[in-house]
């Protein structure tokens, strides 16, 4: 393995250290922490080196290292294994520190395992170099950009709250949620909206167990952070607490991360420890440095070296001589050198089987039947809902609703109306108007243990925030490889055709967003009769297989009572107490000429065409597909089976809807008829009339028929 200049730096450097006349103690950190404190960080700097080196044999397939972070390991030592931690990717100090503290742990095969993209990785079993281990309480995160930060306030707001519900949870009543991101996500709207939102929860009094650390060593990749702006930022969250040290100095990262902790634990309220820090061997791997640093200045940094700075208060006190640091820091480099050639060619996944297991082991359960008292009077699919929503707060205690409007007001069209009053308001309350604060708060309650059913006011609202699905939610059973779920119903009213209210913020006919999410499920009602069952499914997917569940529900049809003429309430419907299974369609009709498959507001528009085709002579038969992702495929090549033609009405848009997933399944599957779609066209929905232009109508499908 070629040496690093980094690395010959530090043994020069150690091996000229004076060594001390007599042994010089101090209080503040002990000899023994100091000592572990240092171990920590020489195995993280040598398997930085390991991965460059697996690198260049083409062994390894990550090389974003820890290099200079590693005072972040006064955290590992400092807290509690039982604390959660979300780390940074430059978190290697910590993850060998809190190993330490577990007999049995095995760090370095850990750390080597996700570098050589191996199964015997203990996390993702291969699918990503993460730092995770649910052994040790160290959850995994996959991004880069600080996307975890709402999930971790979310996951200390419910850690704070459980013991009032009464709600068994995975961790200890007084833990500490852990969350460390670099000082370029500071700027990255998920870490401002999560401490805005922390900020926010301390000024409203609730308490907020968590202790951020911003890891600062002045560069997003090639970018710098302007000096002084990040410890402006950060210490301008009020009622938050802030403490800024130089990760070079050992003793005060130790204080530091001790006594923040300590202030953390007993006080419940959230604070920021600005841990500067210093980047060494590029951002990675391919990073060429020198493309916008000086050679001068690269080596210059070398200087605030944090190990150098542990060796030196080791030397200083008189607790090793240099000789015995630079033994110690061998036999670090000895110890990964000793695991890398053990783990010689690992085992890895080879086949599509290995690689998805966690998005599709969870099968589809029974559901049963609601046996709960059924309503005699025909209700509205609003109604539906927030009575499904009723009785699921009243059978499972871990449910919670939450989103902005959702308590007081009872949401913008009444669907929650009443359920803060009768639940309270830890189970049901209103939330701020960000979009990824509420679903990072839903990941936070999810993964905890609670079951999270929180509201999106609006489908075109949801796209600031769809990385918290795309990238947090629907990827935690991935790469955990199922150690970790967050079980959730996203409820998000969504979909064209209002009246009297439009635009395309509040008309957005696009699913396409949530269709391209693997592993996550998305459901739309229509119609009242099977709306509650179809939510209840979805909920008890999510309880029993960790599922993480989108059920859109389509505004225009809230209140809908009518059908084919004002005032015939054919619309409204008594609740079917029969549940709705994974993959189960509706029909309505039973005309042999065509099979119209449709969903949401497509129902009631088909059946309104069907109603005057029939008229003419046309008898159709309409299929509710309910399941928009993933398509019920099985069951909608049985029922097209049985026609000369399939008619898909589709009111998303033309390119990239629901259609051409339908079409593509039907011809996947050999079927022989004629098939045909109609959709709405590929435009934003605009305000008024004009929306009628580009949207579905009856008319398109009647003339289609």
């Amino acid at each position: 393995m070629p040496a690093e200049p980094l690395d010959e730096y530090f043994t020069e450097t150690v091996r000229s250290l004076a060594p001390a006349v007599e042994h010089r103690p101090d209080r503040r950190v002990s000899d023994e922490l100091l000592l572990h404190y240092f171990d920590a960080q020489a195995q993280s700097r040598h398997l930085d080196f390991a991965a460059r080196d697996m690198q260049r044999r083409g062994e390894g397939f990550y090389t974003i290292g820890s290099a200079g972070h590693e005072s972040n390991a006064a955290l590992g030592l400092a807290a509690r294994v039982t604390d959660p931690a979300l780390l940074h990717y430059r978190s290697g100090g910590f993850y060998a520190a809190r190993a330490s503290l577990v007999p049995g742990s095995t760090p370095i095969r850990d750390v080597l395992a996700g570098c050589a993209a191996s199964t015997l990785d203990p996390i993702s079993g291969g699918r990503h170099k993460v730092f995770g281990n649910a052994a040790l309480n160290v959850l995994p995160q996959t991004s880069t950009i600080a996307s975890h930060l709402p999930r971790a306030v979310g996951l200390a707001l419910a850690l704070a709250r459980m013991p009032r519900l009464g709600i068994d949870c995975p961790w200890p009543a007084d833990s500490v949620v852990l969350c460390s991101f670099g000082d370029a996500s500071v700027n990255h709207s998920t870490a401002v909206g999560a401490l805005n939102t922390a900020a926010y929860l301390a000024h409203r009094g609730l308490p907020l167990p968590i202790l951020f650390v911003c890891e600062d060593n002045g560069f997003g990749i090639s970018v710098r952070s302007p000096v002084g702006w990040v410890e402006r930022t950060l210490a301008s969250y009020p009622r938050v607490g802030y403490r800024m040290v130089d990760g070079a100095d050992p003793v005060d990262a130790l204080t530091a991360a001790s006594e923040m902790l300590v202030s953390v634990r007993t006080s419940r309220v959230p604070a920021i420890l600005h841990l500067k820090a210093v980047r060494y061997l590029g951002h990675a791997g391919s990073d060429a440095e020198s493309a916008y640093r000086s050679p001068a200045e690269i080596t210059g940094d070398y200087a605030r070296d944090p190990l150098l700075g542990t060796a030196r208060e080791l030397v200083g006190r008189g607790i090793l001589s240099p000789e015995q640091i630079l033994e110690r820091y061998e036999r670090s480099r000895r110890s990964v050198g000793d695991v890398l050639a053990d783990l010689g060619t690992p085992p890895r996944m080879t086949s599509v089987a290995e690689v998805v297991r966690p998005l599709h082991t969870h099968g589809h359960p029974r559901i049963p039947d609601d046996p709960g008292p059924v309503p005699q009077e025909p209700l509205t699919l609003a109604q539906a809902v927030g009575r499904t929503l009723g009785d699921l707060l009243e059978q499972m205690p871990q449910v919670c609703v939450f989103g902005e409007d959702v308590a007081v007001k009872g949401g913008v069209y009444g669907v929650t109306r009443g359920l803060a009053k009768r639940f309270g308001p830890l189970r049901v309350f209103d939330t701020l108007l960000d979009e990824q604060t509420i679903l990072g708060t839903a990941l936070g309650f999810a993964v905890a243990g609670l079951l999270p059913i929180p509201e999106i006011q609006y489908l075109a609202y949801l796209h600031n925030a769809e990385d918290q699905l795309r990238g947090e939610a629907a990827t935690l059973k991935f790469f955990s490889d199922g150690s970790y779920q967050n079980p959730m119903v996203v409820r998000i009213a969504g979909l064209a055709y209002q009246r009297g209210f439009g635009g395309h913020f509040h008309n957005d006919n696009s699913l396409t967003v949530l269709r391209d999410i693997p592993g996550l499920t998305v459901a739309v009602p229509s119609r009242p009769a099977h709306a509650g069952a179809l939510l209840r499914t979805c909920v008890e997917l999510a309880r029993s297989t960790g599922r993480v569940c989108v059920f859109v529900e389509p505004i225009a049809l809230y209140h809908q009572r009518d059908l084919y003429e004002d005032g015939d309430g054919l619309w409204a419907q008594v609740p079917d107490p029969a549940a709705v299974q994974p993959g189960e369609v509706q029909t309505y009709g039973d005309g042999t000429d065509a099979l119209l498959v449709t969903f949401g507001n497509g129902v009631r528009m088909c059946l309104r065409a069907a109603h005057r085709a029939a008229a003419r002579g046309l008898d159709v038969t309409v299929l509710d597909l309910q399941w928009i992702a993933p398509l019920p495929v099985a069951a909608l090549v049985e029922h097209a089976e049985r026609f000369p033609r399939v008619l898909v009405v589709d009111e998303t848009r033309r390119s990239g809807g629901v259609s051409e997933g339908v079409v593509t399944a039907l011809a996947d599957a050999g079927y022989e008829g004629e098939v045909r779609r109609v959709t709405s066209r590929d435009s934003f929905v605009p305000l008024g009339p004009a929306a009628s232009a580009v949207l579905l109508s009856e008319d398109d499908i009647a003339g289609a028929l």
